[in-house]
């Protein structure tokens, strides 16, 4: 007998099954366990468990999932709208936690909950809310104090809808204007910076020149005036690296621009509350181990929040190109070992995706030279998947020998 004929009828078969099953609830493949070794448990295929007379011999152990005790890999959706599809898109590649822009501050409990309602129904949950647009506390200017109060009735309002972590930056002028498209493997699209793009660039007049230590003492007034509003809202604040971390932009310091400078940051307020976002690809940009950059902010439980991306650097800090995640300088299992070791358990965001043919093809919205959309996130998803669960295997190995 044709074997493709065999196989073909065996498939139709088993899709007419599957139709039954869904009307009736009672197909129930047995691929995986309902828990795995660690606490961690395997998502079913089709619901509940096998009708009686099912299968009940011996399953093999699977694939470690995520839970309580594991990172979450995170996709992005929009703080402006979001639709159903938009949340089957990121839920069909297996991510469960998203991250998003939040709205003007101050940030209100029922526009809050909104958001997390409505992801809910789409089997999504908020793990982190970029928040932004408090230029005079960066500047130290007049008015500040009015942006902090309505910085810290953001955070309570996080607190009060169970959002986790809000992540921030604290730029006087972001470089920017640095970056250019390269061409990679096949034709797809890379992100470049040179610095060389934005050393004569002039101040922005809207925002001044600024020292590095005129940076330092406005991120310290501000710290010291919301921290204790984040711990009471059980919200961890997490600070995103300047990147690109040039020493100097438009004229003013970049505080986040040097491991010594993320040291010193934690360092103002010590409190899980103040704390990182894990950038391992600035880490690289910078020529900075990252796995010590893990192991430093991990064992003092101050990341916060991670992105999970891979550089190729030609001169530290100013001249570097974003490559696809499996082709850069970081060994990115070592990476995320580095994190299961440290017992890290928030959100993986392998951010800055690649242009592809088919995201051209379709359309990219991307505020990159070379960045992608949908098809180079998913690319990234499922290399990061694969990355943490032989992260777990390998650091947890014996729970998943058969």
């Amino acid at each position: 007998m044709n074997s493709w004929l065999t196989r073909r009828a065996v498939i139709k078969a088993a899709i007419k099954a599957m139709g039954a099953g869904m009307c009736s609830g009672a197909l129930t493949p047995a691929a995986l366990p309902a828990a795995l070794p660690g606490g961690m448990h395997a998502e079913t295929v089709a619901g509940p468990k096998a009708a009686a007379g099912g299968y009940t011999g011996p399953h093999g152990p699977g694939m470690p999932q995520e839970g309580p005790d594991t990172p979450k890999l995170a996709a992005p959706l929009s703080g402006r709208g979001f639709t159903a599809e938009q949340m089957r898109e990121i839920k069909q590649i297996g991510v469960n936690s998203v991250l998003m822009g939040g709205p003007p501050m101050p940030w209100r409990e029922s526009q809050l909950q909104a958001i997390v309602d409505k992801l809910k129904t789409g089997g999504l949950a908020l793990g982190n809310m970029m928040i932004g647009g408090f230029p005079n506390v960066l500047y130290g200017r007049p008015g500040r104090d009015r942006e902090i109060e309505e910085f810290k009735a953001s955070i309570q309002a996080a607190g009060k809808v169970g959002l986790p972590v809000v992540e921030y930056n604290f730029y006087a002028h972001r470089a920017v204007e640095g970056y250019y498209e390269q061409e990679g493997r096949g034709g797809a699209g890379l992100t470049a910076f040179n610095i060389d793009r934005v050393a004569n660039l002039p101040p922005v007049p809207s925002e001044g020149v600024h020292s590095l230590e005129e940076m330092w003492s406005n991120i310290s007034y501000f710290l010291k005036a919301v921290i204790p509003t984040a711990e009471q809202s059980n919200v961890r604040l997490a600070l995103h690296p300047n990147d690109p971390p040039i020493a100097v932009s438009r004229g003013s310091g970049q505080i986040m621009a040097s491991f010594e400078g993320w040291k010193r940051l934690i360092s103002i307020v010590d409190s899980p509350a103040n704390g990182i976002t894990y950038e391992c690809g600035v880490s690289r940009e910078m020529e900075i181990d990252p796995l010590e950059v893990c192991r430093y902010f991990g064992e003092r439980d101050r990341i916060n929040h991670v992105h999970y991306r891979n550089p190729i650097v030609r001169v530290p800090h100013n001249d570097y190109t974003e490559t696809f995640i499996d082709q850069g300088e970081n060994n990115m299992l070592a990476v995320m070992r580095e994190l299961i070791r440290v017992k890290y358990t928030r959100q993986i965001y392998p951010e800055h995706e690649r242009a592809l043919d088919y995201d051209r093809m379709v359309g990219i919205r991307n505020q990159y030279p070379g960045g992608g959309g949908y098809t180079g996130m998913v690319y990234d998803i499922a290399y990061s998947r694969a990355m943490f669960q032989a992260a777990i295997m390998l650091e947890r190995g014996a729970e998943w020998q058969e």
